[in-house]
């Protein structure tokens, strides 16, 4: 070589001079044998001579030579004395991991040899005697390597289950030719890493994840754990995630190269059960860490994951799912991945953020009423960054709320309707007892994660870390606008159930519906309002017929899921005594919402009516509140209706539009229209 290599290098290709020189003798070999070596046509025709001289002569091993034996001694020496300063020998590294023979080296050299000198190409077409056919076949290779071909010990070495062809190191091709003509071929990531390069195989670019960076924590057993070689691990993901994030942290401060894998996006791919083994050859060879997640992901395929849990590597499976047994016959180190500290979540947010926010802005204070993981931090920085750069500022409160809500999967949208908040405390109009029962709320979401998990207040017994209320009250006394200011306050948005999405009449539909819509908002950051909620919680009754048991067995099953919820969800009613009274139990809290009395009713009327609706100078509002006793839900439509006639018009809205709109809301709710209520008005509506 001309120019400087390295060590490893070095030693690769002293092994490949080594092989050149023996096929130098087995050319020679061939030649003194062979009557016409000139023949321009050789390898493409038996003529009569050369059938005769291969009945005549047996074709034997190539014997051995004191010279290349000694010479590979002196390399292997020199191999030594790199190793013993420290050099990365990768030819080396590969027979240890994967455990090859002195023999296995030999082959795969010998393979190897047409992918690293094009000359190896026409000296092996040569010794084939078929110029067609340029890589080492199984018979030549172990002609070169001096062994007898009808041995089985031998022959074994290069069958389905040896480390070369188990291990993805070498590819025995030509099935459908005799054993011993059968070509070899080096994959092509195996010769580039043997070479020096260090990119994942591109077969697996995909499916490769760079996760972020963070520290972890100095408790964590997994590094120690993945320092000790080949191992299988389990990781329990809690609420938000990262268990993939934290496998890799514990990777690199075990000094190990984590290699993390979607196994989301591999379940979706056909090949799914090929690439596997190419991900695990990929950390073999590289000593890395094999990281895959979400492990559920792959549950109904459980023959990838065997075959990403290879016994000789080092295999981390993160998910929200416990361990199955299916899925490797290693017996697991199971294990929970801890939490991100608010170290980690800081460097995250600053990560994405690089900088440029207001300088008012905490992001990791303003995020903590969402579980997110750590990519999900990463990625929600960004987009805010995005955003406040289209608009030329840094970035706010509003923009990195945005960002966050765009990481929410589109699931649940399919089955709950998607509603953008569009309110805010100003616009409610509710006593102040109510109010502070709905501050409490937002207050539980904001700080869950400080009370249940750092300060460990969740009880026992696989409760969740969600956040459930009860809102009570007739129809129309703000309920559903109470849930979506909530929403609005805590930067998510609000899905509503649609019961006709649930409930289904055949036994045991409805349960599994529900479980899907819990499954899809336990992963989003959002508010799951369930409203008529007695018309899914209902009370248990005795139990007459078959009817009753399985109409229990789904309220018990509800009550179940609940207390096991990890998100934030509103249970809205007018029948609160319809409800279970377990179901009481399992709430943290609950909102009485009152019919509103006359002060909170004017309030109401001009909050409804709005500053751009034009009034006439004598509209009389006091007049409405006292006179009729109605919910914000009833005003609000009594308001809309004079505003229609008011239009019409193309005048102010008057006192009298307002009493027309409330005698038509008389008449949905079937109420009587008495001249005491009215007043001067009555004449005029009858």
């Amino acid at each position: 070589m001309t120019t400087p290599t390295a060590p490893g290098l070095r030693h690769l290709l002293a092994r490949l001079g080594l092989v050149e020189a023996r096929v130098r003798r087995a050319v020679a070999a061939g030649r003194a044998d062979d009557p016409a070596p000139d023949d321009p046509f050789r390898g493409l025709y038996l003529t009569p001579e050369a059938v005769d001289r291969v009945l005549a002569h047996a074709r034997a091993p190539l014997a051995p030579d004191p010279v290349e034996e000694d010479s590979l001694a002196e390399v292997e020496a020199v191999a030594d004395a790199a190793a013993d300063g420290g050099a990365d020998l990768r030819l080396r590294r590969v027979v240890h991991a994967f455990g090859l023979e002195p023999l296995d080296a030999e082959i795969l050299l010998i393979a190897l040899a047409p992918d690293v000198d094009p000359r190896f190409e026409q000296l092996y077409g040569y010794l084939n005697d078929d110029v067609t056919r340029r890589r080492a076949t199984i018979g030549m290779a172990l002609s070169l390597c001096g062994v007898p071909e009808s041995g089985w010990a031998v022959r074994a070495r290069l069958g389905a289950d040896a480390p070369l062809v188990a291990g993805g190191l070498l590819v025995v091709e030509d099935p459908e030719r005799p054993f011993l003509s059968r070509g070899l071929r080096v994959p092509d990531r195996v010769t580039e890493w043997l070479l020096g390069g260090d990119d994942p195989d591109p077969a697996l670019t995909e499916l490769v994840e760079d996760p972020p960076p963070t520290s972890g924590r100095d408790d964590d057993p997994l590094p120690r754990v993945l320092a000790g070689g080949a191992v299988l691990v389990h990781l329990r993901e809690q609420l938000g995630g990262g268990g993939a994030v934290a496998a890799a942290a514990a990777a690199r401060r075990a000094g190990r190269r984590p290699l993390v894998l979607d196994l989301a996006r591999l379940a979706e791919r056909p090949d799914a059960g090929e690439l596997a083994p190419v991900a695990v050859r990929e950390v073999r060879l590289t000593g890395g860490v094999l990281i895959g997640a979400p492990a559920e992901a792959l549950q109904a395929r459980p023959g990838v994951l065997r075959a990403l849990t290879h016994p000789a590597a080092a295999v981390v499976l993160a998910g929200a799912a416990h361990w199955d047994p299916r899925w490797s016959s290693t017996a697991p180190l199971l294990l929970t991945a801890p939490a991100p500290s608010a170290a980690d979540r800081a460097a995250l947010w600053s990560l994405g953020l690089d900088g440029g926010v207001e300088s008012d802005l905490d992001p990791v204070a303003a995020s903590a009423q969402f579980a997110l993981t750590p990519e999900q931090v990463v990625r929600a920085a960004r987009s805010a960054r995005l955003r406040a750069g289209a608009r030329g500022s840094p970035v706010t409160a509003a923009d990195l709320g945005h960002g966050i809500r765009a990481q929410n999967a589109i699931g649940l949208g399919r089955l709950a309707r998607r509603i953008e908040p569009a309110v805010g405390w100003d616009d409610l109009v509710l006593p102040e007892p109510t109010r502070a029962a709905l501050a409490e709320i937002a207050l539980r979401a904001r700080y869950r994660a400080r009370v249940l998990g750092e300060w460990r207040m969740r009880p026992g017994g696989g409760r969740g870390r969600g956040v459930t209320a009860l809102f009570a009250g007739d129809s129309g006394t703000g309920k559903s606008m109470s849930a979506e200011v909530v929403a609005g306050d805590l930067g998510m948005e609000l899905y509503a159930v649609d019961l006709s999405s649930v409930v289904d009449k055949y036994i045991g539909e409805t349960e599994k519906n529900l479980e899907r819509i819990f499954t899809e908002a336990a992963g989003v950051n959002g508010v799951l309002l369930f409203d008529e909620a007695d018309a899914i919680f209902g009370k248990r009754s005795e139990v007459r017929d078959a009817h009753d048991r399985y109409a229990n067995i789904e309220s018990a099953y509800l009550l179940q899921r609940m207390e096991s919820f990890d998100g934030l969800a509103v249970l809205a009613t007018n029948l609160r005594a319809n409800l279970d009274d377990a179901l009481t139990r399992r709430l943290d809290v609950v909102v009485d919402f009152p019919v509103p009395d006359a002060d909170l009713r004017r309030r109401l009327w001009d909050r409804c009516l709005g500053a751009a609706v034009p009034r006439d100078p004598d509209l009389d509002l006091g007049f409405c509140a006292t006179a009729f006793e109605l919910s914000g839900g009833n005003i609000r439509s009594a308001v809309v209706a004079a505003a229609y006639l008011a239009a019409r018009d193309d005048r102010p809205v008057r006192t009298a539009d307002l009493v027309t709109g409330v005698h038509r809301e008389y008449r949905k709710l079937g109420r009587l229209t008495l001249e005491a209520e009215f007043g001067e008005y009555y004449a005029a509506l009858r």
